[in-house]
């Protein structure tokens, strides 16, 4: 057996572990090598292949069943998975028994144990650990999750995950074309409802008189119209998740009925008598000022309070312009390819348009935008290239702006976010420098020098200093 073959990746946190463990393994005749968290194993099998893999549940700061969820997006070869748990029957255990765990070994344990597991796996075919989703949804959130760099989507970000793993309400708010939708679908496709339905019901898109029908269904002759039975989305989304977008919008009867959904896990069809239970993940978004909603009487107090278990509020884009380049490279890229048309960087002349755009629509305007530029050739871009090109009356040409690599639009965003918060942080203490660097956490000369850098002038002071 040559080195490659007996390589075995052991994804252990705990240094003590990790002797104890890799002492037994070498002994084996295995060569064990170590990753410490999940990303450094992800990194791992990107370029190795081992002939089988020892996770630890209980990583320092990380529940390892996170290795087995990006692992069915991401693929790769871990070889069959012996999993460290805490106990036979734990939430956790049954969780990575769902998501393709091998064989566990539940502690405490001796080396018997450890080795009676591991044969027992190899025992068995190998798994192949396919990419063949990241093609569909699931990967399509992973990639846009993965573009927020803004301080405060990136806390969303941390929120999402253990938020995934627990069966209660989370309320996400936030403007139209925020990514509200990208977050619900994110909570469900990193739970261990994953494989079951996601359901997604537009609360302002469907008639007050339609949309009871549409969420609990209704029987055959429930009214005129209605000639055979149908199933609502709760019942469609069992075992798995529902997304109830636009909520604030809901009408108060349907409120009061939704709220005791909620309270009791069981509802009935239109017309109906018979009692169905829910056993269904509700996620809820909305737009609107939900607070605000409560305080005028146009939204059920005892309702917000059963949705608002978890909350997750998404800024506007315009308050996390660094975002704006690299969503735009991402939209191009994505809807070159399904064009069948050469992926080409983002124009600079139209970086330099986007950045100090508004964006009343969000993220989901820009989308359009860049899919518009694909698709159809849009104008616009060869307007903003054209106004770049042309050099204003009495001034010489300018040479073209170039395009920009992905390395670039990262620098450009990185310098513009920068600028923003210096700018913020000299007007909160009324260009107080040092107090300024304090906020910034940098030093005093380091701030004076980007202030210059950045050509930040005394135009930008408050009146009255010098």
């Amino acid at each position: 057996m040559d080195e490659q073959s007996r390589r075995v990746l052991m994804v252990e946190a705990d240094v003590d572990r990790q002797h104890y463990l890799g002492r037994f393994l070498r002994d084996w005749g295995w060569e064990p090598v170590v990753s410490t968290s999940v990303d450094e194993a992800m990194a791992a099998i990107a370029s190795t292949q081992y002939l089988f893999s020892l996770l630890d549940l209980d990583l320092n700061g990380t529940d390892g069943t996170e290795f087995l969820r990006r692992l069915r997006v991401h693929g790769g070869s871990p070889g069959p998975i012996v999993v460290l748990g805490t106990g036979p029957g734990t939430k956790r255990t049954r969780e990575a028994t769902a998501l393709g765990a091998d064989d566990f070994v539940h502690r405490p344990f001796c080396p018997d144990d450890l080795e009676n597991a591991i044969k027992q796996a190899l025992s068995r075919p190998r798994r192949v650990w396919s990419r063949a989703s990241c093609d569909g949804p699931t990967a399509r959130v992973e990639q846009e999750i993965g573009l927020w760099q803004s301080p405060r989507m990136q806390e969303v970000r941390r929120m999402i995950q253990p938020a995934s793993q627990v069966d209660v309400t989370v309320l996400v708010t936030g403007e139209t074309g925020t990514g509200k939708d990208v977050v619900a679908r994110a909570l469900h496709y990193l739970s261990a409802r994953h494989a079951r339905p996601f359901v997604k019901v537009n609360c302002a898109a469907v008639p007050r008189d339609l949309l009871e029908s549409e969420l609990f269904g209704h029987e055959r002759g429930a009214f005129t119209g209605a000639h055979q039975l149908k199933v609502g989305k709760f019942e469609a989304a069992d075992a798995g998740t529902i997304f109830l977008d636009e909520i604030g919008d809901l009408d108060p009867d349907l409120q009061a009925k939704l709220l005791h959904v909620l309270e009791d896990g069981e509802f009935s069809r239109v017309g109906g008598l018979s009692t169905i239970r829910m056993d269904a993940r509700v996620l809820a978004a909305t737009k609107r000022d939900i607070e605000q909603a409560v305080a005028d009487g146009r939204f059920r107090e005892d309702l917000y309070y059963r949705l608002n278990v978890i909350r997750m509020e998404l800024p506007p884009l315009r308050e996390r312009p660094e975002e704006i380049p690299i969503f735009a490279e991402y939209f191009t890229q994505r809807y070159a390819r399904l064009d069948q048309k050469e992926p080409a960087p983002v124009p600079a002349a139209m970086i330099q348009r986007l950045l100090p755009y508004r964006f009343p629509g969000n993220v989901r305007e820009l989308e359009n935008i860049m899919k518009r530029m694909i698709v159809l050739g849009d104008p616009l871009l060869q307007r903003m290239d054209a106004s770049a090109a042309e050099p204003p009356r009495g001034e010489p040409a300018r040479e073209p702006v170039p395009a920009l690599s992905l390395k670039d639009i990262g620098r450009t965003a990185a310098r513009v976010a920068e600028e923003s918060a210096i700018r913020r942080a000299l007007a909160e203490t009324r260009w107080n420098r040092v107090k300024a660097a304090k906020l910034l956490n940098i030093s005093y000369r380091a701030l004076l020098y980007k202030i210059k850098d950045a050509s930040i002038g005394a135009d930008t002071r408050p009146l009255g200093r010098a």
